[in-house]
């Protein structure tokens, strides 16, 4: 069993001996996949640059050229992107130099965390202000739909200005109480009470369950979505975590182009669909005269719309998002919409044919200033309308939006959409770049504090334990080999360096298990044992206290894991695996080494 045990661990930790290589991956952009021309063409104007690569390989629909260096890895990343255009993306990382037939068994390197391998760090705050905003919103009009499908006839429902509350205007007694009953039902997680200034009137408003929940949710999503985005950009080994109630952290490792990753993760676009207002004259509304309900909203060619502020469907229900060209190969995005939203979006297609409905571009950009706690203050909402079109027929979950101005940028908005829109948008209040030269010196300096560690114990346990030092020794360096097998296994777990710090106490901890066996081992001697019963007895009692000592220590680290984020998970996740590891190495893959050289045998003595 011990045998078989390291030969996992030394099979599966013999990837990190082959390194990474600095790399380049090719992949094509709006669905297309890279082939052997695009390959060619690489290959020419790397040659015609003198540019030095390791291999260039297509693999999966996809281009990766390994190079010798960090800097022709960067130069050739702006040659490629220049020389490929807009229909390739070029993401660089450091690619593994793993040989196939570990791949086949399923080797691979550890993952290295952002201290290591080099890359960008980004803390974003979430918005919780706009996410209540967009909540109460998303209220205003369920409530309007919910009445409208009761057949509860209302004055009116809108936002209480200055609070976060709805107030919702009954026609008389008899409706108000219709209207309580079935909204206090339909909605159990919001307060509704009866309006002071209405006789007739209701106001809604969130509890602090709901209001909670709406912050948890914005973070949640968010965070998802963003995962979702950093897998659009293609950056191996990304970690995207919670911090405390507002922040995310992301952290690229491997990439240096900051301005393309903070273009992905900061966007926050999505799409409205709104119906527009031929009620009135856009002139009249320009000047002032704007009807109740409606506002006006620029179009991209400078003209302004006259819309109607209530949502027909807003881009959370947007499921799938794909660039292309119509008829007239000009650009387009192919939407496609998840069963509520094509309910929607049929429904009120039915009694529209021939009206005007409007495809609003909503953004948020930063507003790059903070208040005087040092928060940054909410982003700007920018909004333009880049599509008006009459309504044909009855639409349903799939439909496509046009007057988009080039093929990149329907790309680039598909890709948004296709992630996901964001609950409430989110700023980057804090940004690091770690360069690849400083995670070498991070790695060398975390491996000598390994090695040396390593070294001074293995002196000491041969010069104090002489022979039976020699059989700790072999566990210690044992239980390295397996946890670095264990960590290359884990797909999650990646080595940060507070990791190197916790393999490093548990070099330390690691012969514990192995000094309370030999002084047991010693005393049984003194009382007169013959050298088999003492070895016998050593092991045995000495079992519980081992036991104990390191499953209370395991206890901790676990909690660490399971509260901690960034370097303190970094640090529990090594000093775990290491207590399991030295755990069998030292008890169970000492004893065996013991019961081989020993046992059996008439003794006389024992070295140590």
């Amino acid at each position: 069993m011990v045998l078989v045990v390291l030969a996992a661990g030394l099979l599966y930790a013999t990837p990190n001996l082959y390194g990474r290589d600095p790399a380049i991956q090719i992949t094509g952009a709006r669905g297309a996949s890279a082939d052997l021309a695009v390959l060619d063409k690489i290959n020419i104007v790397l040659k015609d640059n003198k540019i030095e690569t390791k291999s260039a390989v297509l693999e999966n629909d996809q281009v990766l050229v390994r190079f010798k260096n960090v800097e022709a890895q960067l130069q050739a990343q702006d040659l490629l992107r220049d020389s490929l255009g807009d229909g390739y993306i070029t993401a660089i990382n450091m690619s593994p130099s793993t040989p196939q037939w570990l791949k086949s068994l399923g080797g691979s390197p550890m993952k290295l965390g952002l201290d290591l391998s080099g890359g960008v760090h980004f803390t974003m705050e979430v918005d919780m202000k706009t996410a209540i905003e967009n909540s109460l919103e998303q209220m205003d009009q369920d409530f309007r739909s919910d009445l409208r499908e009761q057949k509860i006839r209302y004055k009116t429902v809108r936002r209480v200005a200055g609070a976060d509350e709805i107030q919702i205007l009954l026609r008389d007694q008899e409706t108000k109480d219709q209207a309580e009953r079935f909204l206090k039902d339909r909605y159990r997680d919001l307060l509704f009470v009866d309006d002071r200034s209405n006789e007739f009137g209701l106001v809604a408003s969130m509890t602090e369950q709901k209001l909670k929940a709406t912050r948890d949710y914005a973070i949640k999503q968010n965070e998802t979505i963003i995962r979702n985005r950093v897998n659009q950009i293609g950056v191996a080994e990304p970690n995207v975590q919670r911090q405390g109630a507002e922040r995310i952290i992301v952290q690229l490792p491997g990439i240096q182009d900051t301005a393309r990753a903070k273009e992905i993760l900061g966007a926050t676009a999505t799409l409205e669909f709104r119906e527009v207002d031929e009620s009135a004259d856009v002139r009249d509304a320009v000047a002032g005269r704007v009807p109740p309900g409606s506002e006006i909203i620029m179009a991209r060619q400078g003209y302004p719309v006259l819309l109607k502020k209530n949502l027909i469907l807003a881009g959370s229900h947007i499921t799938g998002a794909q660039s292309g060209n119509d008829e007239y190969q000009r650009p387009q995005v192919n939407i496609s919409l998840d069963s509520k939203g094509g309910s929607k979006m049929a429904a009120y297609t039915k009694n529209a044919i021939g009206k005007r409905m409007a495809t609003v571009f909503t953004e948020y950009k930063p507003s790059g200033k903070v208040d005087e706690n040092g928060k940054a203050l909410p982003p700007i909402k920018v909004e333009e309308v880049i599509n008006v079109a009459t309504i044909q027929a009855r639409l349903g979950r799939s439909f496509r939006i046009t007057g988009i101005d080039n093929p990149a940028e329907a790309h680039n908005l598909s890709m948004l959409l296709r992630a996901g829109a964001l609950v409430a948008p989110i700023q980057i209040v804090e940004e690091r770049t770690v360069g690849p030269s400083l995670g070498a010196e991070n790695i060398e300096k975390g491996f000598t504090a390994v090695a040396l560690g390593f070294i001074f114990v293995l002196v000491l346990m041969l010069l104090y334990y002489k022979a039976f030092g020699l059989v700790a020794n072999l566990a210690l360096a044992a239980n390295l080999v397996l946890i670095v097998g264990v960590m290359s296994l884990i797909p999650d777990a990646a080595l940060t360096l507070p990791g190197i710090a916790g393999i490093v106490l548990t070099v330390g901890m690691a012969v514990d298990a192995n000094v309370l066996i030999f002084e047991r081992i010693r005393e049984e001697l003194e009382d007169g044992r013959s050298p088999q019963q003492a070895i016998h007895h050593g092991y045995d009692s000495a079992f519980s206290t081992i036991f104990d000592a390191n499953i209370t220590t395991l206890i901790a680290a676990v909690i660490l894991f399971a509260v901690g984020t960034g370097p303190i998970a970094g640090f529990a996740v090594t000093l775990a695996i290491g207590i399991v590891t030295s755990m069998f190495t030292a008890i169970i893959g000492t004893r065996a080494v013991v019961n081989l050289v020993w046992g059996g045998k008439r003794l006389d003595k024992l070295s140590i």
